[in-house]
């Protein structure tokens, strides 16, 4: 009886999400996109290469004064990509292929396009709001800059209880462990204390460690991941250009009934397409810039630039590059587990992949689940300035220790979706109240 109504309950939970998702959440974040692109007149395309300057200019920068309050701005940057870059660039997309189908991709990369102008907004927004913290950095983010709008004691305290929440990376602490557990035959009941430590202990040392920590996994995992896709791409090259004209077909028109995408519609291609980017990409939630407010850089523009950066990176790189090797492979449509749709692809041309791809699900997600951990305890510090840390990690072991035995693992991403709509919501009001406080230019700033 008790598992019929738990049953009941999350069918409902999940039909309210794909409402939310396709009729809400998503046109949502469109519009607002659209609408930063045109007052910019695109800025996240017109002043790119100003952005890549100050990009290089940062990571030249050498960090001399550990007296300084925050963080270095790049190691800023690699604490926010280090949640971005993740897990979901090679398993959820292969979720989103096989539920959106082809024309999801396009959706993908349309809400990157437009989330570039919206992750800039919250970043510049957590930059300029910010406040100083007794641990010698700043604390800011949707926390912070909800304050400011009408409501605002209200919409901040929802923004900080949710990114409490959504600290709690229960999908991607059920995918590591299930991806080092069935490729290197290790038990789950070992894995899982082992990784809880790693998370909770590595994440009482703030977003300056997790973002030292991810300046050295990320680079490494780009050169060598972009470097094998390439290889593959240009073993197919003659595949691209009927790649690109299905993806670029289905957007606009339902997929025929074959494989998983039986029933496929433009919506759900829209809804999908525009919610996984959201996720992966991390667009609109806040969480980015919570762990930008922390940099040396006092000028919101620069900062905020990076997160133009962190999206082309996310979206444009890696979670093309893996859509193309699932698609050049046809394992899209052989019913193969998400999770192994990219390293099948690879093993096809890598035969040690099989074998180092838990490796690379274990780096990348747990660099996701350390800075997700550090932006949540840096709400729960906000909103108990005396017991919040403490709380959140006997809260978070809690947390993580009962979504490892209860629920399946596509339960754990629904859960993680519908907190991250919900932040959505709280951080797209936010930013629409204040977005005449939003600068696009930093030409002026790139020299400097």
């Amino acid at each position: 009886m008790f598992e019929q109504v738990l049953g009941l309950l999350w069918e409902a939970a999940l039909t309210t999400e794909e409402f939310f998702w396709t009729y809400i959440a998503a046109p949502g974040l469109i519009g607002l996109g659209l609408y930063l692109s045109i007052k910019s007149r695109f800025f996240q395309i017109r002043q790119f290469p100003a952005i890549v300057k100050i990009f290089a200019g940062f990571a030249r920068q050498k960090n001399t004064d550990t007296a300084k309050r925050g963080i270095a701005p790049i190691h800023a940057f690699f604490a926010a990509i280090g949640g971005s870059i993740g897990v979901g660039n090679l398993v959820t997309v292969g979720v989103t292929l096989q539920i959106g189908g082809p024309g999801a991709v396009f959706w993908m990369w349309f809400a990157a396009l437009m989330g570039m102008l919206v992750k800039y907004s919250e970043i510049y927004l957590g930059v300029k709001f910010r406040i100083q913290n007794n641990e010698n950095s700043y604390s800011g983010g949707p926390m912070v800059y909800l304050r400011h709008v009408p409501h605002g004691a209200f919409w901040s305290t929802c923004a900080a209880i949710l990114m409490c929440f959504y600290g709690f990376e229960v999908y991607l602490f059920r995918a590591v462990t299930h991806s080092i557990s069935v490729g290197w035959n290790i038990h789950p009941y070992v894995i899982i204390p082992i990784l809880l430590f790693l998370i909770v202990g590595v994440g009482q040392g703030g977003i300056k460690l997790v973002g030292k920590i991810c300046s050295l996994v990320i680079p490494l995992f780009l050169v060598v991941y972009v470097g094998m896709g390439c290889y593959v791409i240009m073993q197919n090259m003659y595949m691209i250009p009927g790649i690109l004209k299905n993806i670029f077909a289905h957007a606009f028109t339902p997929h025929a009934a074959i494989g998983a995408f039986v029933g496929n519609t433009v919506m759900l291609a829209v809804s999908h397409g525009v919610r996984r980017t959201c996720y992966i990409s991390d667009i609109g939630v806040g969480y980015a810039s919570t762990m930008h407010a922390e940099t040396t850089e006092s000028i919101p523009a620069k900062q905020a630039s990076l997160g133009v950066i962190d999206v082309f990176i996310d979206s444009f790189v890696v979670c093309t590059m893996s859509i193309m090797l699932i698609l050049i492979s046809g394992v899209w449509h052989q019913g193969i587990d998400p999770a192994f749709m990219v390293s099948t692809a690879l093993s096809q041309y890598f035969p040690a992949v099989s074998w180092i791809w838990p490796l690379f699900i274990f780096l990348l997600g747990y660099t996701t689940m350390i800075a997700f951990f550090a932006a949540g305890r840096r709400s729960a510090m906000l909103l108990y300035p005396k017991h919040g840390a403490m709380g959140y990690s006997v809260f978070g072991t809690v947390f993580f220790l009962a979504f490892s035995f209860f629920g399946t693992q596509d339960q754990c991403l629904s859960v993680m979706s519908i907190v991250g709509s919900m932040l959505l919501m709280c951080n797209l009001y936010g930013l629409f109240w204040l977005k005449d406080q939003i600068v696009f230019d930093v030409k002026a700033h790139e020299n400097k």
